[in-house]
């Protein structure tokens, strides 16, 4: 029998979590700033200029939320198995979980729930390849948690590989091809992000030691020189694709110079240690948001125009 510890006194924040009540813990578990990244779905149909019939758009709004419930499941999942690591955690310390805001059995039960019916609602789509890649991503996501993120280099790969499974699902949906440059790119974007969250992580654990475990394995010279070599084939590959003869326009040339200042901003982002949070970047920064608004429009234009 596993004896119960006496619960420690809550900080000021932590009995505001609390006094929004359970809804509202259960709520922040889910994450949802970090749905975020679940865009990527439209990513492919829109490269292809499918988003402007309303059955694509329709399919990828769907698939949008389908994803966000399987990436709830599996954060509220991951917040259980961490509870104890996040208690020692400046920051995460105040997540739901940890903080017993939330319960473990109404973490696990919701996990469990919205997990299971993200796949089995994607049924509903008609196509048993998206079911198929979203089971794919939430049991890829809950073997990251139990044990693949505890390898080197390993974990960089799982995470980056699920960022690079909601860009092909949203391309199956619709059925739109992907083609090499568009898988490609998106998959050195998803490392550069990747890496750039670890190293950012590395930098804020500074001498204490890290608590994730597999930090202990990397150096800031090993995932600078990673984002360094990421970054600069992501360039090149889409210089290659943007001025390839006769399959692009003036306007994807032109888009060069926004893709270009994106990358660049990151990269002095991660270098100043804000990179441990990504999504936060894409919220709250400016420039980043500014380059990405004129790359889409870019793009937009030399598809459409």
């Amino acid at each position: 029998m596993v004896t119960e510890r006496a619960p420690e006194p809550l900080s000021g924040m932590q009995e505001r979590a609390r006094g929004t009540g359970l809804a509202g813990a259960l709520v922040r578990a889910c994450r949802p700033r970090q749905w975020l990244k679940n865009l990527l779905v439209f990513a492919a149909p829109g490269a292809a200029g499918a988003l402007d019939e309303p059955r694509a758009l329709l399919v990828c709004v769907g698939l949008f939320a389908l994803f966000c419930l399987a990436a709830s499941g599996t954060y509220l999942l991951n917040d259980v198995h961490d509870a104890p690591a996040d208690r020692a955690h400046e920051r995460k310390r105040h997540r739901p979980v940890a903080s017993g805001a939330l319960p473990v059995p109404v973490a696990v039960t919701a996990g469990t729930l919205l997990g299971a019916l993200a796949p089995l609602a994607s049924l509903a789509l008609g196509d048993l390849r998206v079911t198929g890649l979203i089971a794919g991503y939430v049991v890829l996501t809950l073997a990251y948690t139990r044990h693949l993120r505890d390898i080197v280099l390993c974990d960089l790969v799982v995470v980056a590989g699920c960022h690079v499974l909601r860009a092909v699902a949203g391309g199956v949906a619709v059925g739109v091809p992907l083609t090499s440059w568009f898988v490609l790119v998106l998959s050195l974007g998803a490392l550069l992000v990747v890496v750039g969250k670890r190293e950012a992580e590395l930098r804020a654990a500074g001498s204490a030691t890290p608590v994730r475990r597999t930090l202990g394995g990397y150096t800031r010279s090993y995932l600078t020189q990673t984002r360094t070599m990421a970054s600069g084939a992501m360039i090149v590959t889409y210089f290659l694709w943007a001025l390839e003869p006769g399959g692009t326009t003036l306007w994807h040339t032109l888009s060069i110079v926004p893709f270009v200042v994106f990358v660049l901003r990151y990269n002095l982002l991660v270098d100043r240690g804000v990179g441990e949070e990504p999504e936060e970047i894409a919220l709250r920064d400016r420039p980043i948001q500014l380059t990405l608004v004129t790359l889409v429009a870019l793009v937009a234009a030399g598809i459409h125009l």
